[in-house]
């Protein structure tokens, strides 16, 4: 059904050029220098030192990180809570109207 074609390579067009010879070389070895004594490495990052009023500032921060975060997921969650009590108010509206309007036949 479905055949292959299998690529031909074409002839080279240009000047070919022959391949270059490679002749091995030697490896000289050289005498190796002694290694020099390693030095303790200076730390990478200065300790942190925290001030009473970096504290604070640190605290202070982190309530208001905390109180917003808390202020938006209760907010999202009364939104929920108000949406999911309009569709009961809703639901229980059409369900009377259709119960009503079967009663009146």
């Amino acid at each position: 059904m479905l055949r292959p074609k299998v690529p031909t390579n074409p002839m080279p067009t240009g000047i070919v050029t022959p391949p270059a010879v490679i002749e091995p070389t030697t490896v000289v070895q050289h005498p190796v220098a002694p290694t020099p004594t390693p030095v303790a490495p200076a730390p990478a990052r200065p300790t942190v030192q925290l001030t009473p009023g970096a504290v604070l500032a640190l605290v202070g921060g982190g309530t208001a990180v905390v109180l917003v975060v808390g202020a938006v997921l209760v907010s999202m969650l009364l939104a929920v809570a108000i949406t999911a009590a309009s569709l009961a108010i809703c639901a229980l509206v059409i369900r009377s109207l259709i119960t009503a309007d079967g009663k009146r036949h």
